[in-house]
């Protein structure tokens, strides 16, 4: 009678031939083409990398909006810009202007307020840099200390805030100290 090899026996032999057949994978898939700072990983898509588009570029500084380091706010494109002395765009970013507007035309930042504030919408704003007043209501830049939009107003009220995201609030912030010129275009 001949002897039948043991399970134990079969078991650790296609261990064995399973492994090597995994280690032999393993080192011709590590022979093969590497990535370079200069070709694209195969895991890439071009999705994971989107094409600028027209609405991607930044915009330009509006015409006519003066010179040197000043804040240009268009009524008509509900955007801000912060404008160096050599007359270059440093930061634009999109508002939700409030329900008065101020008048096209040059101001000057005013008064200040950093601390959080409730306002008159009810929303807590930091980073509060008044410009002007028209029609007995302030005008002034802010965000929202939980970075939201402003909610609709109430029919008929009139608000002179001009919100912007949280950090694009700390960056004009920043950049309008007491004094900088504010240009207002339509």
């Amino acid at each position: 009678m001949r002897a039948v090899p043991a399970p134990k026996v079969w078991v650790t032999a296609l261990t064995v031939g399973a492994t090597a057949v995994v280690v032999a994978l393993a080192v011709q898939a590590d022979k093969g083409a590497k990535p370079t700072a200069t070709t694209t990983p195969p895991s890439a898509s071009a999705s994971a990398t989107p094409k600028p588009t027209e609405s991607a570029k930044p915009a330009r500084v509006p015409d006519g909006s003066g010179t040197g380091r000043r804040i240009v706010y268009s009524l008509g494109q509900q955007r801000v810009w912060l404008v160096d002395a050599s007359d270059a765009a440093r930061r634009t970013f999109a508002v939700w202007p409030g329900t008065v507007d101020p008048d096209p035309g040059s101001y000057e930042v005013g008064q200040r307020t950093e601390d959080p504030i409730t306002g008159s919408d009810g929303v807590e704003i930091e980073h509060v840099v008044y410009f002007t007043a028209k029609s007995g209501v302030n005008i002034a830049f802010s965000n929202a200390m939980d970075g939201s939009s402003p909610p609709p107003p109430e029919a008929g009220a009139q608000t002179g805030g001009i919100r912007m995201k949280t950090g694009d609030g700390s960056a004009l912030w920043t950049f309008g100290t007491a004094g900088t010129t504010v240009t207002v275009v339509e």
